[in-house]
């Protein structure tokens, strides 16, 4: 009878310190992703945010049933990971329904103004080529966007181009090949390369009417990861070099691509102050648009972002097509008016500095940063 006492007071202390040990593990997200380094081992913390979330709820629970809470330093870890679970859920509780949503909905009177954009990383070594296509039709967008896209996409994409008669392609072979269609018409456009000689970006003007055109600028920067790059740095600055620059254009903007950064990273809300643009998924949900292939780790990293002139028709996540990443939709109506109503995010001066670190620590692309 002592002994099978004895054996469960000391099983109980095994699993109070596991419990503790899983406290202990769970608090380095939080700690990790809140500072300002950027290997991109310590970034790659700010993506899976509602699975850490998840994740850090499970170990208080268990937690919660497995200490007898005689020692202090239960006390201490389920307060510190009750922390650690609020600073992940105040990141990414912009993006829940329960938020005020950024963008107003269009709702009165006939949407003449208004722009559809399609925005699909296609995975290069993707041939299915027949899933992209049928959504284009479905939804005739009037912008396409392709991502990853080489010469075979272009080849196969080429039946559309009856329909979208104005196009910029940059066809590449490394995942950052871009394809742009669009119905219509586009004007000054220009392929550059903002930090990386072999990472393009498409900029120009599209003309919703003879009184109306909007600045569009495309982006694919590269990713933090051991096979990319060992730190963000140079993703931070391509992003945070085009929110200042569009911050000083007085024109209508739409910037849409796969950014490789989520909606709720510092980087991403940094680059919406820096460049006063909106994100309708802020109070409309998540939008998780990669992977695609596991239902779990999934994670916002396709935008569309937009001046405050524009009211939101819809938005949508698409079909998977055989790509890691779904296809983003989103349909816009120009209103002038709404300028008045929506409010641009603005940097305080902090912000602004580090924006501005971020920028010179990139790597120089021959005086192109």
């Amino acid at each position: 009878m002592h002994l099978k006492l004895g054996y469960r007071a000391s099983s109980m202390e095994v699993s109070e310190i596991i419990m503790l040990v899983l406290c202990g593990i769970f608090l380095i997200p939080s700690l990790a992703s809140a500072t300002r380094f950027d290997q991109w081992w310590i970034r790659a913390f700010d993506f899976p945010r509602i699975q850490i979330s998840i994740l850090i709820s499970t170990v208080i629970i268990i937690s919660i049933i497995i200490f007898d809470f005689s020692e202090t330093i239960h006390f201490i870890a389920i307060a510190l990971i009750i922390l650690s679970l609020i600073y992940q859920l105040h990141k990414i509780f912009p993006y829940t329904w329960f938020a005020k949503k950024e963008v107003m909905k269009f709702e009165d009177g006939d949407p003449s103004d208004n722009i559809s954009i399609l925005v699909s990383n296609v995975l290069t070594p993707n041939t299915q080529y027949h899933k992209l296509l049928e959504i284009v039709h479905r939804r005739q967008p009037d912008i396409l966007l392709t991502l990853e896209s080489d010469k075979k996409w272009e080849e196969a994409l080429k039946e559309i181009e009856e329909e979208y008669k104005y196009t910029v392609k940059v066809p590449m072979d490394n995942l950052y090949g871009m394809h742009l269609y669009s119905k219509l018409k586009l004007e000054e456009t220009e392929v550059r390369y903002l930090v990386k000689n072999d990472i393009p970006s498409i900029h120009g003007f599209v003309r919703l009417d003879d009184n109306t055109k909007v600045r569009i600028h495309c982006m694919h920067p590269r990713p933090p990861s051991p096979s990319e790059a060992d730190t963000s740095t140079n993703r931070d600055a391509e992003l945070l070099m085009l929110g200042r620059d569009v911050r000083e254009q007085d024109d209508s903007v739409l910037v849409f691509g796969d950014l490789n950064d989520v909606a709720w990273s510092r980087t991403t809300r940094l680059f919406q102050q820096m460049s006063g643009l909106l994100d309708p998924r802020i109070g409309r949900g998540f939008f998780n648009t990669f992977h695609a292939g596991y239902r779990f780790f999934r994670w916002p990293l396709d935008h569309v972002f937009h001046s405050n002139d524009f009211t939101l028709i819809e938005i949508a996540r698409e079909k998977p097509m055989g790509s890691d990443h779904f296809p983003m939709y989103i349909n816009l109506n120009f209103e002038r008016p709404a300028e008045e109503e929506q409010e641009k995010p603005e940097p305080d001066e902090e912000e602004k500095e580090w924006a501005q670190e971020k920028i010179d620590d990139a790597e120089p692309r021959e005086n192109g940063v």
